[in-house]
């Protein structure tokens, strides 16, 4: 059974970066697809990255293209999401998901979440 854990969130001015990291156990990460979302208090849960399962190909919502990359290193089972430019409007809980199916980056395909990791942007 997979298992995910993200992990360095925190609390950080806007401008700032940071990197989160989703760590897999129970499981090769080599053998999924990953996704960042992310969901702040009274919104919707949104897609902010995704990678496919070589790495090969990254997909990002126009909302954050440019400021956020996601990276994998499958020999540290191990997904990545570098996040630039930061601005309040990116304080949320930000959870990884896998998913072993064919498809998309909507949230119902993904079969497996992390626990979450807050992220405060201060003005």
């Amino acid at each position: 059974q997979l298992q995910l854990v993200e992990s360095g969130g925190g609390l950080v001015q806007a401008g700032d970066s940071l990197r989160l990291s989703c760590t897999a156990s129970g499981s090769a990460l080599s053998w999924y697809a990953v996704a960042w979302f992310r969901q702040a208090p009274g919104k919707e849960r949104q897609f902010v990255g995704g990678i496919n399962y070589s790495g090969s190909s990254t997909y990002y919502p126009d909302s954050v293209r440019g400021r956020f990359t996601v990276s994998r290193d499958n020999a540290q089972n191990t997904v990545y999401l570098q996040m630039g430019s930061l601005k309040p409007e990116d304080t949320a809980v930000y959870y990884c998901a896998a998913k072993d199916n064919y498809g998309g980056m909507e949230a119902r395909l993904f079969n497996y979440w992390g626990q979450g990791t807050q992220v405060t942007v201060s003005s």
